[in-house]
């Protein structure tokens, strides 16, 4: 198992950024947005913000990767 590059954002690692075998541009679109927005509320994070906040930007977080998962799905869904 290989270790994300520490140069990598979190939102890039959450939504697997480079993985892409269907090559196709939509996807690279939906990971690109889907990591900016993880990594924008990442941002959020300091030391002043505890309780409530963390949680609310976790959910967040959690839910633009899922949300990125389902339009990944979608895009390289073969049709029945």
């Amino acid at each position: 198992m290989t270790t994300p590059s520490s140069q990598t954002s979190l939102g890039a690692n959450r939504v697997r950024a480079s993985f892409n075998p269907s090559e196709q541009s939509v996807v690279d679109r939906f990971k690109e947005t889907t990591a900016m927005l993880i990594d924008n509320l990442e941002e959020m994070r300091g030391p002043n913000v505890t309780g409530e906040t963390l949680r609310l930007i976790a959910l967040a977080q959690t839910g633009y990767e899922e949300a990125c998962m389902w339009a990944v799905k979608a895009a390289t869904a073969e049709e029945a």
